[in-house]
């Protein structure tokens, strides 16, 4: 689905942040995980610090699997999504997740607050 955006994201026109977040990486030695990640680039969780850190490169040209991923959350038994900064997520994460999921969005200081009351 294209979504108007304000800058190339996550296309090949995004190669030079790729690179410079490579080498930011490569002065960077990944530590241990204290969660999985789940990369948008092949909807699965990784566990490997080095292969995260290569997700995350290719993550920046790459098309964003949001479906799959969405899905993929959902089936691991994530049920609340937070969606910080906006309201445009959400809606797209309880249309592919479906409506068992409950997303909370995070927009400014009352809703930071409300959301670390609930944690």
């Amino acid at each position: 689905m294209l979504l108007p955006v304000s800058a190339p994201f996550h296309c090949a026109l995004m190669q030079p942040a790729a690179d410079a977040m490579e080498l930011a990486f490569s002065a960077t030695p990944p530590g241990p995980l204290r969660v999985p990640v789940f990369a948008n680039v092949t909807a699965a969780i990784a566990t490997d610090p080095t292969e995260v850190q290569r997700l995350l490169v290719e993550q920046v040209t790459s098309r964003v699997r949001w479906r799959e991923s969405a899905i993929a959350l959902r089936d691991a038994g994530v049920a609340e999504f937070v969606e910080i900064g906006g309201k445009v997520l959400g809606p797209m994460i309880t249309r592919s997740a479906g409506p068992d999921v409950t997303v909370t969005n995070v927009v400014g200081m009352a809703d930071i607050e409300a959301l670390l009351a609930a944690v």
